[in-house]
């Protein structure tokens, strides 16, 4: 799997647990949801994504935008 297709991979897990935690507890947690999707918009535009260093990290191999 590429840096790429597991950062969007973890993107998407990060948002279903936040559901399910609003679901489950607390609006407040739709903060997360915020906070991921903030994070994507960042990443878009300045090309620094925090998750794509840590799967470069392990070992994934690089994908087209996360070189």
């Amino acid at each position: 799997m590429s840096i790429d297709r597991a950062v969007m991979a973890f993107a998407g897990f990060m948002v279903l647990v936040s559901a399910a935690l609003v679901y489950l507890y607390s609006p407040w947690w739709l903060l997360l949801t915020a906070f991921v999707g903030l994070n994507l918009i960042q990443a878009s535009f300045t090309r620094f994504c925090p998750a794509a260093m840590i799967f470069k990290a392990l070992g994934a191999r690089p994908g087209t935008v996360f070189n």
